[in-house]
């Protein structure tokens, strides 16, 4: 189990406070009705993520840290479909749940678009990088307050 892989990686690296967190979110979701009729589980980025964080690897890095492993298993999948005289075209289950047909509204009728301004977080990286870019040009990034994370 993954989660006890992760005790050992803090055992080595140190642990990591959001396991408690984890922890508590794991705890509450397998007690809860939704959860146990549908039998779902957290996925393995649930631990996997705090594994790479005690190790150091920057939250940037995750999503390449969550790909790779399972490139592996789509390119086995592809080849099993190239081996397969049978398959002509593999595609998986989609079910739109968004709107019904519409009518068309003309762009001079539509309610105008507004640009609402996001928070976001930036890693310590992104913050180099972003005040490199921004001494290069002064209005083309906004500016961080470290404070404020």
């Amino acid at each position: 189990q993954i989660r006890s892989v992760a005790y050992e990686v803090f055992e080595v690296c140190g642990k990591e406070p959001l396991i408690d967190v984890a922890i508590a979110l794991e705890d509450k979701a397998l007690s809860d009705e939704y959860f146990i009729q549908r039998k779902l589980y957290p996925n393995v980025d649930f631990y996997s993520g705090l594994i790479s964080k005690a190790m150091g690897f920057p939250t940037d890095m995750f999503p390449v840290l969550f790909c790779i492993p399972r490139v592996v298993g789509w390119l086995a999948h592809w080849l099993e479909h190239l081996k397969d005289p049978d398959t002509k075209i593999a595609r998986p289950r989609q079910v739109y749940v968004g709107q019904g047909t519409r009518s068309y509204e003309p762009m001079e009728n539509r309610p105008k678009a507004g640009v609402k301004e996001m928070n976001y977080y930036h890693s310590n990286v992104n913050r180099r990088r972003m005040a490199g870019q921004k001494s290069q040009k002064k209005d083309r990034l906004p500016s961080v307050n470290p404070e404020e994370f």
